[in-house]
């Protein structure tokens, strides 16, 4: 594919994937817009970028305001004088806590930002897109967490599921207009979503789940292990470039499908849910893992990630932090 001159908006790209995506797609010759909610974020990727001479523009966004969205596909337009031909959904955030412990605001803020700030941005552009006929790409960043129950990470995981489903179905319905959809579902990565509680609002601040800067940190130790920012960037333009519509950056990729759809399998007969008793006896009885990965979890539970606040009540004491 030729990016010469073509414009690229993202989200979520003054930090962490998104702006490995933005270096990716800029170098290529895209001329790149970056919307953040982090304006400090925002100010470090511009000085990057202002160091390469690139064509990048930033915008202030948060996701989920609609009104907003309009604004700032309005700024690209006045910018570059068109509407974007790709647009890269990745803003998104996380947290921790068992499912029972979630709060309104839990949902309301990780779905708000990962599934309402998705369509936000189909709602704004896709019309747009349409109407300058030039065809282009949709890429939303979702996560292999879609794919299956998230018992720690549910307002996640069913954000993540949601978003799946809404590009494939985007990509059906786009057809005629030559734009096409792509998922992308990776699994952990290298970015700063340890950090998402930052940009949670006041008013949505009340939740369920336990967090300490110690439960950062062990969130931190576990991104770095993931993957480069950068090769989420090559790995997204080599994913349109095939023009996969689920992209799963690994070799394995059809062994992880399997293995998820296997269990919707089971999920669906009584046969299959003894299948499924019987392994979880198995894993019970033969723990796999290298010992850093059990000390790594060993002191994740210890610090309370994944657990709920102590005056969470209705919660089993062994998923509460005490």
């Amino acid at each position: 594919m030729d990016y010469t001159g073509k414009i690229c908006f993202i989200t979520g790209g003054g930090a962490g994937a998104a702006f490995g995506q933005a270096q990716i797609f800029s170098e290529a010759g895209c001329k790149v817009v970056i919307a953040d909610v982090r304006k400090d974020a925002l100010n470090d990727a511009m000085r990057y970028f202002g160091e390469k001479g690139a064509a990048v523009h930033p915008i202030l966004l948060d996701v989920t305001d609609s009104k907003a969205y309009n604004a700032a596909a309005d700024e690209v337009e006045k910018v570059f004088g068109a509407p974007p031909e790709i647009v890269i959904q990745t803003a998104g955030v996380n947290a921790f806590g068992p499912a029972e412990a979630s709060t309104y605001e839990d949902f309301d803020w990780i779905v708000g930002v990962n599934l309402k700030g998705v369509y936000n941005g189909l709602v704004t552009f896709v019309p747009r897109m349409i109407k300058a006929g030039k065809g282009g790409h949709l890429v939303t960043v979702a996560s292999l967490a879609g794919f299956g129950p998230g018992p720690t990470t549910a307002p996640y995981c069913c954000s993540k599921a949601a978003v799946i489903n809404l590009m494939l179905s985007y990509h059906e319905a786009l057809k005629p207009y030559g734009i096409k959809s792509m998922v992308f579902c990776p699994g952990n990565i290298n970015s700063q979503i340890h950090l998402s509680h930052k940009t949670r609002p006041k008013h949505l601040s009340n939740s369920g789940y336990y967090l300490s800067e110690e439960v950062v940190e062990l969130y931190r130790r576990h991104n770095i292990l993931g993957m480069d920012i950068r090769e989420v960037g090559r790995r997204t333009m080599k994913g349109m470039e095939e023009g996969v519509v689920i992209c799963i950056p690994y070799e394995d990729r059809e062994e992880i499908i399997k293995n998820e759809t296997q269990r919707l399998i089971n999920y669906c007969t009584p046969e299959g849910m003894r299948r499924l008793a019987e392994e979880a006896k198995k894993s019970k009885l033969h723990s796999s893992g290298t010992w850093e990965e059990v000390e790594r979890m060993q002191a994740a539970a210890l610090a309370g990630w994944g657990k709920a606040k102590d005056t969470i009540d209705w919660v089993d004491p062994s998923k509460r932090h005490s």
